[in-house]
């Protein structure tokens, strides 16, 4: 890879239609070149399936594209996200907890289905189903994306403040790694590790600083501080905790598609981090360049 500009537009936390996002890999990856983003990481939910397509879009169009997971996570009933850059896809004891990850997450959305539509909201799960495409990672969003289409609420940022909060009665949580194996699993994977909007309360209740620190401890690189979730304290929460412990500060959109307010770039990583990070993945070659 070419050194990164001083000035290099990066950001590493954005999702396609592999997941919950609601746009294809490549026009991800050209909406991206079009707000001047030099720099894309592909964090899908718990699949690398939208890698290959965003790789060939990244070389047509200018982006420097960084494969990568969301890997959903679970602390005493808390969702914890670990963002995992350029891990090995084919790592066995990695690819065996992401499948049993995407396996919990279809039965959890048919149970919170289920719920809704016995309380008189109009959706079914062939709807959800329908809705997301046959390589997607199902999550709260693609009935999100029902309930609006069925006139319920207007974005799924108005789903998800009402019904498809975790504070919901229609919520139902699913199984999913400790924070901590997850850690090592990614890192043991080649991966490097980086805790997704660590204390966003307003998506839930979320990890103690001594979650993080043994996070650390198990060779977390750095903290997600810049996000749409974080206010001002959070954010120096979370950049306290990260120099304290000596990890890493990123900054991303967590960019969805329609439907929420995330645009690309709206927060942004740095070309020394980005460089420190992957100086600290190996599982996945980075096969574009920008330069």
């Amino acid at each position: 890879m070419h050194p990164l500009p001083a000035d290099a537009v990066i950001d590493l936390h954005t999702h396609s239609l592999h997941s919950d996002g609601t746009e294809p890999p490549a026009t991800l990856v050209r909406q991206a070149a079009d707000a001047g983003v030099d720099v894309l990481a592909l964090t899908d939910h718990d699949v690398v399936t939208g890698w290959a397509e965003a790789d060939v879009a990244g070389r047509e169009a200018g982006v420097l594209v960084v494969p990568g997971i969301e890997v959903s996570c679970s602390w005493r009933g808390v969702s914890v996200h670990l963002l995992a850059y350029l891990p090995d896809p084919d790592d066995e004891a990695l690819a065996r907890e992401l499948a049993a990850s995407r396996h919990s997450r279809d039965s959890r959305l048919q149970v919170m289905v289920e719920r809704l539509a016995a309380d008189g909201y109009p959706v079914s799960y062939a709807e959800v189903l329908a809705g997301a495409g046959d390589d997607a990672s199902l999550g709260r969003p693609h009935i999100a994306d029902v309930l609006v289409r069925n006139g319920v609420y207007s974005t799924r940022d108005q789903a998800f403040a009402d019904v498809l909060s975790s504070r919901s009665p229609y919520y139902v949580t699913h199984a999913a790694p400790d924070p901590v194996r997850a850690t090592e699993l990614v890192v043991a994977a080649g991966g490097a590790a980086v805790l997704a909007h660590p204390f966003a309360a307003k998506r839930g209740r979320t990890v103690t600083d001594d979650v993080v620190a043994t996070m650390a401890e198990a060779g977390l690189a750095g903290l997600e501080v810049d996000h749409r979730d974080h206010g001002p304290r959070e954010r120096e929460h979370a950049a306290t905790l990260a120099a304290r412990l000596g990890l890493l500060r990123t900054g991303s959109s967590d960019y969805h598609g329609t439907g929420k307010e995330n645009r690309l770039a709206e927060n942004t990583t740095s070309p020394e981090v980005l460089e420190a990070i992957l100086g600290r993945a190996s599982g996945t070659p980075l096969l574009g360049a920008v330069g």
